[in-house]
Order: C-alpha cells, then structure tokens, then sequence
C-alpha cells in the first residue's frame, strides 16, 4: 500500500503576499496623490480636503535667476532714500571738509627721472626729503626708471634734489630728467573733463527722453550724480592721490552705470506697456518685477566687471607695490559698484515714485486695488497677469503689491462688507407653536397653505 504525501505549503505565505500587494497599492496610490497635487498646485489651486501641502522652497539662486527673488525695491523706496541720503552726505562732508589730494598735474611741481629700481626706491625717496623737498609720490616706472614727483622747487631747490638723488643711486647729475609742471596744465585737464561730462548728461537726457520717456531720464541722471558723488566722496575719504587717471576712470564709470539702467528700463518699459488696458497690476508693482527679473543680469555684469578692477587694486597697487594702477583701479572699483547699486535700487523707486503721481497712474492703482477687493470679497482668484506666472505668489506690501506678480490668493479671508447668508441660515425653520404677532406656526392637518400678505386658497391674478 502506497502512501501519498501532500506537499507543505509555508505558513503565512499568503499573509505575506497579501501585505506585500498592500504595500504596493499603498505605494501607488501615494504617487498618484501627489502627482494629483502637484498637479493642483501648479494650477494655483489647493490640495484635496482645501490644504496644500507644503512645498520645498527654491534656493535663493534658482529665484535670482528665475526672478522670484522677491526684492521689494519700489515698496521700500522711502528706506532707500533714506540710506542712500546718509552715504551722500558723509561724502560731500568729506569733499568739503577733507578736500582732496591733488597730484602735480593739478596743484604744479617738479618730477625727476633717474635709473633705478624698486630696491633704491625708498632711499631716492629719504634724499629728496632731506634736500628740502615734499614728496608727493615716488614709483619705478618701466621696469628700471624712478619718477618721483615733488611740491613746487625753485632753481636752487631743483639742483639740491638733482644732486642728492644721483649722489644716493651713484650716478652723474646729468642723468637725472627734472620737469616742471604748471597747475594751468590740470585746471585745463579739469576744464576739458567738466565740459565732456556736460555734453554726455545732455546726451543722455535726450536718449531716454526719446527712447523712453522724460521721467526714465530724471531718474537716470540722479543715479549717475549718485556715482559720480559716493565715488568722489570716497576718494577723497582714502587720500588716494588724484590724478589724470583719475579723470579717466570718473568718466568710465559713467558709461558703465547707464548702461545697466536701461537694461532696467527697458523692461520697465515692456512691463507697463498696455498696463491700464489690463488693470493686472500697478505701475509701481510692474516696474518692481522689472527690476526682479534683470537682477540677476545686473548682478553678473557688475561682478564680472568687478573681478579684474579688484585685480588690479588689491593685486596689482596693494600686493606688487605698482602705485600707477592704484588711481585708476581704485576710481573704477568704486564707480562699478555705486552704478550697480544705483541702477538696481535708485533709478527705478525714482521713475516708479515720480509716475505714480501722474493722474492716470492712480487711476490705474485704484482700479486694481478695486478688483482685487472684490476677489477677494467673493473668495474667487483675479485673473493671472500675461507678465507673470501664477505659481509666484507675493504677499501685499506698500501700496498694493511688492511683485507684480500678484496671487490673490495669498490675500487671505478678506473681511466682506455684506452679510452673506449661507445654506443653512436660510433652511426652512422646524415647526414651532404659535406666538407672538409676526411668528410662524406649523399649518394644522387639512389646512391649505397661506401666501405671505394674502387669504387662504386666494387665486393668483394673471
């Protein structure tokens, strides 16, 4: 007799396939969730249930350069002013008070010339002191000549100094060049440099005044006074030698700090371009997003014309010693970083603050604060603007907006003015029994209804 024998099957096999299917039905279902909200919330709109969950936030340079960063440059205009009128003062105060260092080429004096090299510099230096000079600025030039620039010298103090600087190098007195210099020679240089600047501001009034309007103008020329003052004020604050050099590079930076304002402009100018047709957004609040979105343009442009300036300040007149890079550099360092700070946080608060007084502009203002309100006092969304996208969401700030890329759902509940009667305040009223005049009773059996205000079983005239 053959015995048969069943096969075991493990216990809980089934269990475990059951959990297993579980799991993956669960792990399913959650990606379809949240496919299924960020579906929702790339259309503006909340989560199941009315929660959005919460989303990662983007790094800081993702919304530089995407222009989300949020910067509410027109809303704080009055911080603005106010910062920027400090910094104006301490450097006029400087200019007034402290004045200038003024180099030969504008005070006069005599310059010698003489072989050498940078080991023999300071020793020139200490004999031209000891003949009875005042020293202004001693340099190797060329690798293997000394020039060293001194105060105005008579003919009997020319020919000390001749004699002790070649005596201390080891030369004859007829291998050093002396050269006197005339103050007229600067105040000519000056003249030519005024007159330059004179002619470039006219220019540029009537470009943007042509190519924009008047108001981008006024607000182009007080941003380059505020280069043309913070890098002044801070040469004079340093001590730096003013020279020729520095001439150049003042008007240098002039070309770059327009040229960064009306890449600014520019979209200032496309942002409001059929603004009150739409009534989307503020003049202010556009012009706001303008300066959002070429932020990081402009920051890249000042940061890489800033990298070899620095090179040559820090590296060139601070590290090697050569002092004729130091006027130049110095000059552009600071005028590239005022016409950076100046086309992103000045020029533009000062078109927006000047527009915003035109008559048309607070009529627009009005109107879109006004459909904003009733938005929000219905608990619907105002239209998205062509300009932005709807995911971008701002809260308020001066005024209205701080980007212009408004969501006004992130209003929050507004306060309505009106009642609003919901579903079930005006659901019919369990019977009650009769009271006073005016109450309502239940019907009793058998009774037929009773029109407010008229007989019972009255027929409807037609």
């Amino acid at each position: 007799m053959s015995r048969e024998h069943d096969t075991e099957v493990p216990v809980g096999t089934d269990a475990d396939e059951a959990r297993a299917g579980d799991a993956a039905g669960s792990a399913t279902e959650d990606a379809a969730a949240a496919a299924d909200d960020a579906a929702l919330a790339e259309a503006g709109l909340p989560a199941e249930g009315g929660v959005r969950r919460p989303q990662r936030r983007a790094s800081l340079v993702n919304r530089l350069y995407n222009g989300e960063a949020g910067l509410d440059v027109v809303g704080r205009s009055r911080l603005i002013y106010k910062v920027t009128a400090v910094v104006v003062l301490v450097c006029i105060a400087s200019m007034v008070f402290r004045g200038f260092n003024f180099g030969i080429d504008f005070a006069g004096g005599n310059s010698f010339r003489l072989p050498g090299t940078t080991a023999e510099l300071t020793e020139v230096r200490e004999a031209a002191t000891e003949a009875g000079a005042d020293v202004a600025s001693a340099q190797v030039v060329g690798g293997s000549e000394i020039l060293l620039r001194t105060g105005a010298l008579d003919n009997a103090g020319e020919r000390a100094v001749v004699e002790a600087v070649a005596g201390t190098v080891g030369i004859t007195p007829d291998q050093v060049s002396p050269e006197s210099v005339s103050a007229e020679w600067g105040q000519d240089i000056t003249d030519q440099a005024l007159l330059a600047l004179a002619v470039f501001l006219v220019a540029v009034i009537a470009f943007l005044a042509i190519r924009f309007q008047p108001k981008m103008a006024i607000g182009a020329i007080l941003a380059l006074l505020h280069d043309l003052v913070v890098t002044a004020g801070v040469y004079s604050l340093i001590g730096f030698e003013v020279t020729p050099s520095t001439v150049i590079g003042l008007l240098t930076i002039l070309g770059f700090s327009l040229y960064d304002t009306v890449v600014v402009f520019d979209k200032v100018d496309e942002n409001t371009r059929g603004l009150s047709a739409s009534a989307r957004m503020t003049w202010g609040e556009a012009a706001n997003l303008a300066v959002n979105q070429t932020l990081m343009r402009s920051i890249n442009t000042s940061v890489i014309a800033l990298l070899p300036v620095a090179g040559l300040l820090f590296v060139g007149a601070g590290l090697l010693g050569v002092g004729t890079l130091k006027d130049l550099a110095l000059v552009l360092f600071v005028g590239l970083a005022a016409g950076a700070y100046s086309s992103i946080f000045l020029a533009t608060p000062i078109v927006a603050d000047l527009k915003e007084r035109e008559p048309e502009v607070q009529a627009l203002r009005r109107r879109v604060l006004a459909r904003r309100s009733s938005a929000a006092r219905q608990g619907t969304r105002a239209p998205a603007g062509t300009v932005a996208s709807a995911r971008r969401t701002r809260g308020p700030a001066r005024g209205g907006v701080a980007l212009a890329e408004r969501d006004p759902g992130a209003l929050g509940p507004a306060q309505a003015d009106v009642v609003v009667e919901s579903p079930s305040s005006v659901a019919p009223e369990p019977a009650r029994t009769p009271g006073p005049r005016g109450a309502t009773a239940a019907p009793r059996p058998g009774q037929r209804p009773q029109r407010a205000g008229g007989r019972p079983g009255a027929k409807r005239r037609r």
